[in-house]
């Protein structure tokens, strides 16, 4: 009976106006705390500080914007060279762009950039170095553009870039080797396979991992604020510290993260739909209408410029035929191509000499290093328990690399059956579950990890009527519920990647949905989601350094304390912390690629 009613998708909507009128009655009614809102602090002016914090609000989001946006046009083409040179024969330039990529995306960007902002500066000369602290200075639509923007914009760029060249570099993958080679067997140089079929294929494929990348690229932005830039997080924490309302100025910074991240998507999505080659209409929405009037201009003003030089391109071949047709070659383009081969041949060797030079004084430098510094330092990296705990301390005390292994253990644990369920809500009909999971996964993932870590710490602190959490607890429930919606989202797009006629075939057999999932869906479904999960745990490993932020003595913060005592270890320091994330990160890493090619023996490596 009960099971009737509940296929009714009325009564699943009525049940879920009720539960979140409940919810709503007993926040407003009988909710008692002793923190005392007030939401008018977002839209009034502040005589005691002279200022507007709302609008403050929103000249942060204006700075986050902005840094997105030019770390992303960076990226795309950090991305897009390393992409090539991962599918490069000349061995030398794999090897960079792989030690690049690598490197980059197994440490943790909140290093990165301590290592542009603290370090990378002391290894430039005297003068430049003066330049770039105090005459890199100005100012646009109020924002003030220093070192500390360029330095949050240039690492923000580096760590994004990593990741752009592996979605392009399976995205060039993704194309049949046939149509390379028949390309080529046409005629054409690499550099028109390359503009005129290659990359426009490739992109076209790689729009929807593209746009994840520029939306993650926009919530790390976040970070910026450790380096001293004051963007929209760091903004909501000023508001903070200025009137000591945390709840409502993390709630409406959340709200500006979510709606830009919506935008975002939505503008991503519309890219999608027009690049798509299908045989019917494709939708046209809201958004599709505003891009079309937005790139209307810019369409017309490139079919001018390319009309322009296809007729210029078409004369030139029109020439070459009539003197092939004549068997006349220039004596200038033989030379010509004489002398490109001679270029291209000098510039692979300038490029080794320079990679070796490098590597040489990278060796040197770490040669250098003060290595009895960091032999009596690693104990505390390792397990921190400095100065000496008290016996009630939170795990006895222990910090460090320990530490960040323990909340990584405990958030992998947690969090995967919370993705589980959630996952398997939101690939449910019943809109009684679908909603709210829909809801709950869309929340986190449009905001920051360090906007989820704050909630964590101010929202459970009033719940409780004042008494906060400590550091160390508040990051590990902000991590696991951060990381239960991406796995959620995980299972649900390898639940929706079976053929529906596996799910009608064990419904036929009289299986109900339980059984259905336990014994046909989720053990087909596993193979294709543990590539995927055991990536998203590296990337989990990573997000543990933003617990820093709070105070928790995980392996960062384990490093700054050290650095605090020993500022001559700066480097030392920043290496062996990028190090030991290194070798987590890309264990697993290695791991989940050997799952993917075991799963998926298929794939072959395409050489340009």
């Amino acid at each position: 009976m009960i099971k009737f009613w509940l296929e009714k998708t009325w009564v699943q909507y009525l049940l879920l106006f009720g539960i979140v009128g409940c919810i709503l009655f007993y926040w407003i009614y009988a909710f008692k705390s002793p923190y005392e809102f007030q939401w008018s602090v977002l839209f009034e002016h502040n005589t005691t500080y002279d200022k507007h914090f709302g609008l403050e609000l929103l000249h942060g989001l204006l700075t986050t914007i902005t840094i997105s946006l030019i770390s992303a046009a960076i990226a795309l083409l950090l991305g897009v060279f390393f992409g090539l040179a991962r599918l490069s024969e000349f061995k030398p330039l794999y090897w960079l762009a792989t030690a690049y990529v690598e490197f980059f995306r197994n440490t943790p960007l909140l290093i990165q950039l301590f290592f542009w902002y603290y370090a990378f500066p002391q290894l430039l000369p005297d003068g430049i170095r003066d330049w770039v602290y105090f005459d890199i200075d100005m100012t646009w639509f109020g924002m003030k553009i220093a070192f500390e923007f360029w330095c949050a914009t240039v690492g923000l760029a580096v760590y994004t870039g990593s990741y752009m060249a592996e979605v392009i570099r399976a995205g060039l993958q993704s194309i049949p080797k046939g149509l390379l080679e028949a390309a080529y067997s046409s005629g054409l140089s690499y550099m028109q396979v390359l503009m005129k079929i290659i990359l426009p294929i490739a992109f076209r494929n790689i729009i929807p991992p593209l746009g994840s990348e520029f939306l993650n690229n926009l919530k790390n932005s976040s970070l910026a604020m450790v380096v001293g830039v004051a963007e929209l997080t760091w903004t909501s924490q000023d508001v903070e510290a200025l009137t000591f309302k945390g709840f409502e100025a993390a709630c409406a910074a959340s709200v500006l993260y979510l709606l830009t991240c919506l935008f975002t998507s939505g503008v991503m999505n519309s890219i999608n739909r027009r690049l798509q080659v299908s045989n019917g209409t494709p939708r046209s929405g809201l958004m599709d209408r505003c891009l079309d009037c937005c790139l209307a201009p810019v369409e017309k003003g490139y079919r001018n410029v390319s009309r322009t030089l296809r007729r210029a391109e078409r004369k030139r071949k029109l020439k070459r035929r009539a003197r092939a047709e004549v068997g006349v070659v220039p004596l200038w383009q033989v030379y010509l191509e004489k002398i490109w081969v001679i270029f291209v041949a000098i510039l692979k060797i300038a490029f080794v000499l320079i990679l070796l030079f490098l590597v040489g004084k990278t060796l040197i430098a770490l040669w250098g290093y003060d290595w009895s510094g960091i032999k009596e330092n690693l104990h505390v990296l390792t397990l921190f328990r400095f100065p000496a705990p008290a016996s009630e301390a939170i795990y006895w005390g222990l910090g460090g690399l320990v530490l960040t292994l323990i909340m990584s253990i405990i958030v992998l644990a947690v969090s995967f059956p919370i993705g589980l369920l959630v996952g398997l809500g939101r690939s449910s009909r019943n809109q009684l579950f679908r909603i709210p999971c829909t809801a709950y996964i869309e929340l986190i993932r449009g905001n920051p990890l360090i906007m989820v870590i704050f909630w964590s710490y101010f929202f459970i602190g009033v719940v409780r009527g004042g008494n906060y959490l400590d550091a160390i607890t508040s990051a590990t429930i902000a991590m696991t519920v951060f990381n239960a919606a991406y796995i959620a989202e995980i299972v649900r797009a390898g639940i929706q990647n079976l053929p529906s006629g596996q799910f009608e075939a064990a419904y036929s057999t009289g299986l109900g949905y339980w059984q259905t999932m336990r014994k046909i869906v989720l053990p087909q479904s596993l193979k294709q989601m543990l590539p995927a999960i055991v990536g998203q745990s590296v990337a989990m490993i990573k997000d543990t350094s933003l617990a820093y932020i709070i105070g928790a003595t995980e392996l960062t913060l384990a490093g700054q304390i050290i650095i605090n005592r020993r500022t001559d270890l700066i480097f030392e320091i920043y290496t062996v912390i990028a190090l030991l994330y290194f070798l987590m990160c890309y264990s697993l890493s290695l791991w989940a690629r050997r799952l993917e090619h075991r799963l998926s023996p298929e794939q072959v490596r395409l050489e340009m």
